[in-house]
């Protein structure tokens, strides 16, 4: 049992049209689903990925229009990296963003890497990653309609960085429990704080870290747009996700048992700093109810909502998805 990697990072937005013409036309990512929270059926869930949504390249938004600031802290997943192909495409996004006065920090470095720092409109924490360098999990491939080049476009979620009061449980859950190693760090940003410890599974690389950051400045955060709500890790399949959900058992670990999410299997608990984590398969996928060419563009509804499809719609703002073929 080994997780193959970052499957998702889900976040939340207040307004899901802007969230879609920024995330679509800024950054250039395929809406490869438009569903609902299954939580919650009168709001959107918005799937943005690769071509055609392999894992490990989807972020994910819940729309929660009442959403309130998000004030940062501990307890929180506070960076989502998003995956380019190398420098050269990284030279690309900085004249971009400066073009959609996106704010950003311009390139820099996180350990070897070269990176940049942005924030979407609604504050959340973003980090282009450049794959120049990447050995580990190969990424995605970017739709060819995308508002991006291809060769300089999105391929996939790279590290999400966790920030916690104190390190120790978070790690023994990432190691005793999840298959993870530490294989390096670097130094912080902020200083008198200690270096950030990067931990990575499966074949390793971009595609499959996570970044533990220890902040003893700071209070505990009080989500909201902008924040993320959960990370997921990659299992290969159902039969996987049993045992995972035994192991949980084994370490005493509460959990959500095994829930259905139509386009792949999930199963959620939060480790000791109070952050969620998601094990989710690989498949079924994202082109089990739509044609691979019109993703996105119509409400997606699993199965088991569709009888309720006239109400769910008749409560949802309109948010017209589609593109020209």
């Amino acid at each position: 049992m080994e997780l193959k990697g970052i499957h998702h990072v889900s976040a939340i937005t207040a307004n899901a049209k802007e969230n879609y013409h920024f995330y679509t036309e800024i950054l250039g990512m395929r809406l490869v689903k438009k569903s609902i929270n299954q939580d919650d059926t009168s709001v959107y869930h918005l799937f943005y990925a690769d071509e055609v949504g392999n894992p490990g390249t989807d972020l994910t938004f819940f729309e929660i229009p009442n959403a309130g600031t998000t004030y940062q802290g501990t307890s929180s997943i506070s960076g989502t990296s998003l995956r380019v192909p190398n420098d050269a495409a990284l030279a690309y996004w900085q004249d971009r963003l400066n073009e959609y006065k996106v704010d950003h920090d311009g390139v820099t470095k996180q350990g070897e890497r070269n990176v940049i720092y942005f924030r979407d409109p609604e504050g959340q924490r973003l980090t282009l990653i450049s794959d120049e360098t990447n050995t580990g999990v190969k990424g995605g491939k970017v739709w060819e309609r995308s508002s991006v080049p291809v060769d300089k476009g999105i391929v996939g979620l790279g590290p999400v960085k966790l920030t916690v009061q104190n390190a120790a449980p978070t790690i023994t859950i990432l190691t005793k429990v999840l298959t993870f190693k530490q294989v390096g760090s670097y130094p912080s940003p902020v200083n008198g704080q200690e270096d950030i410890l990067v931990f990575a599974t499966g074949e390793g690389g971009t595609g499959a870290e996570v970044h533990v950051e220890v902040r003893t400045d700071l209070p505990r955060e009080r989500p909201g747009r902008g924040s993320v709500h959960h990370v997921s890790f990659r299992v290969d399949n159902l039969e996987e996700l049993e045992q995972w959900r035994d192991r949980l058992e084994e370490f005493r670990l509460p959990n959500s048992g095994l829930v259905e999410r139509f386009y792949f299997k999930a199963l959620y608990f939060r480790e000791p700093n109070g952050i969620l984590f998601e094990l989710s398969t690989d498949g079924p996928g994202f082109a089990t109810d739509e044609d691979i060419e019109f993703l996105g563009e119509s409400l997606a509804l699993p199965p088991f909502f569709e009888d309720q499809r006239e109400q769910i719609e008749a409560r949802l703002k309109p948010l017209n998805t589609e593109t020209s073929h």
